[in-house]
């Protein structure tokens, strides 16, 4: 019943069920403005990610609200550098400095993991509560609010108050929201977009961050870099028979930006025609370097011999190919279902 819980009844999960029904259903609606204190909600779509950046590129947005987050860690980074700088206004949330704080108007640094208490959800959606690991006398700095008490604050100060003043508050207000017991709408009768149809010599891009990578937290500790898992791009056995591979010692991943050139590893667990890297373990981050995402089709092929040898990629670094995609390479053949 904790599934998702609270976070898809008041709609911040986008594409879940019970943020789905807190748009399309009144009832819903009209119980979440219960118990905020307001008059109505509204029915409309807000916009995602995605579409927060391209209208602040585009100069519909005033200012910019932007919480522990890279450039790199979106699927397109350029995007990102672009709304940060057109919008007009930046406000960053932040433990160190970044591509963000570098852009931004003001910087509010706040507290990290281990210095406050607050909710994680697992990979299965549950809810996971944690108190804060060292409390404010156990620190040598001074002590820095948590990043729900900034935006209480900064929602104080703009004259949308919150109530929320720290993380004991948000989780009452939270608990009030019961699993959503009316309506629900329709599932869908068919994938919502197009599928990919990778022919030979193409494959799905898939791929995560791993735990150790190029992120910016691990800045400065060269020892705990160097135990990071070596960069490199798995495929199926008959894949790599498809382009000519199953001998060779690396593989070149091509996208509308450019390539990228990894240790080839052949791995029978994996799909055919799906090609899986680290998403950011190489320099400026794969969906920077091949201009996609995971999901998409990229071109594959066998690297020529000694490419990984002359760039060291073999010690976790990669190669980067500075030219553009031939015409015709990234241009995925995708089907409607």
């Amino acid at each position: 019943a904790r599934r998702h819980g609270p976070l898809a009844r008041v709609g911040a999960l986008a594409g879940v069920g019970g943020s789905a029904c807190f748009r399309t259903a009144p009832a819903a609606r009209a119980e979440a403005a219960a118990a905020w204190g307001v008059a109505e909600l509204p029915a409309r779509l807000g916009r995602d990610t995605e579409q927060i950046l391209a209208a602040a590129a585009s100069g519909d947005l005033d200012a910019l609200l932007v919480g522990g987050v890279d450039p790199e860690d979106l699927p397109d980074p350029a995007l990102a550098e672009e709304a940060l700088a057109t919008v007009p206004f930046v406000v960053s949330l932040e433990l160190r400095p970044s591509a963000v704080t570098a852009r931004a108007d003001v910087v509010l640094p706040v507290a990290a993991v281990a210095e406050k208490a607050g909710t994680f959800l697992d990979w299965e959606g549950r809810v996971r509560m944690f108190e804060a690991a060292l409390k404010p006398d156990q620190q040598m700095g001074r002590h820095l609010h948590p990043d729900l008490r900034v935006l209480n604050m900064l929602a104080d100060a703009l004259g949308h108050r919150l109530g929320l003043p720290d993380v004991r508050a948000a989780r009452l207000e939270l608990d009030r929201f019961t699993p959503w017991a009316g309506d629900r709408p329709a599932v869908p009768a068919a994938h919502p977009g197009l599928l990919p149809r990778p022919a030979t010599g193409q494959a799905v891009l898939a791929g995560w961050r791993l735990l150790l990578d190029r992120g910016s937290l691990q800045q400065g500790d060269p020892h705990l870099a160097g135990t990071r898992h070596p960069a490199v791009a798995r495929v199926s056995p008959t894949t790599a028979a498809e382009i000519g591979a199953s001998d060779a010692p690396a593989l070149r991943l091509t996208g509308p930006a450019g390539s990228l050139t990894l240790p080839l590893e052949i791995s029978k667990e994996m799909p055919d025609r799906t090609v899986w890297i680290p998403l950011n373990s190489t320099p400026g981050g794969a969906y920077r370097t091949l201009g996609t995402t995971i999901g998409h089709l990229v071109t594959i092929a066998a690297a020529e011999a000694g490419a990984l040898a002359e760039a060291g990629a073999l010690a976790g670094t990669a190669v980067l190919a500075g030219t553009a995609a031939p015409a015709g390479t990234a241009g995925p053949e995708e089907e409607e279902k």
